[in-house]
């Protein structure tokens, strides 16, 4: 898979490439649920929900709460990285459902509201990028899930690339000025294909 370089990152130009858009309507948030682990965070993060917490543990549903109080606020996967807790191996723990039973961050809520700074985990909120960090670089890549494919769906129907979806996520992370560079990346992509197209 063709990469791109910016700083320390490597990215996969099918950040550019595909196309995606959340269809909450369609999916339900699925992503709260689904699979066997909770959201990766980070060690800053863990520090920032044990300072928050009681900004947003109101939102947070009863289940919830038993779930964090009996397991913690995050806890450890097998490979020693933090994740949030799981209600009963679902939902994670910080999830709460609305009338429609579509599954929604109750730490999101809470931010919405202006009850806290914290948004939800950099990880959910880049999704469907996922970051690899390795000893000299860190991966950032798209991520396929069968569960989003009306997310894929509807970012084709609106032609959204994954980087535009994502980019209140990616500059949150890492910067304006790193998402410019990814802006131009982008330009002199096109300007190497439609070369590369002239000359076959």
């Amino acid at each position: 898979m063709p990469m791109i370089q910016i700083d320390d990152q490597l990215i996969s130009t099918e950040v550019f490439s595909e196309e995606f858009v959340c269809n909450l309507g369609a999916c339900k948030g699925e992503c709260c649920v689904a699979g066997d682990a909770g959201a990766p965070i980070t060690i800053e993060e863990s520090k920032i929900i044990d300072h928050e917490f009681d900004k947003f543990k109101s939102y947070l549903s009863e289940k919830g709460l038993k779930s964090i109080e009996a397991q913690g606020k995050y806890v450890l996967d097998g490979d020693g990285e933090l994740e949030t807790p799981l209600n009963d191996g679902a939902e994670c723990s910080y999830t709460v459902f609305d009338n429609s039973g579509n599954a929604m961050c109750g730490i999101e809520l809470a931010w919405k509201d202006g009850k806290t700074t914290f948004r939800k985990p950099i990880s959910c909120h880049l999704y469907p990028i996922r970051t690899t960090q390795y000893e000299t670089f860190e991966a950032v890549n798209y991520e396929r899930w069968n569960i989003c494919s009306d997310a894929c769906t509807l970012g084709k129907e609106l032609k959204v690339p994954v980087y535009k979806f994502t980019k209140d996520a990616l500059i949150r992370k890492y910067g304006e000025a790193w998402y410019a560079e990814l802006e131009k990346a982008k330009v002199e992509l096109e300007k190497l294909e439609q070369s590369d197209g002239k000359t076959k």
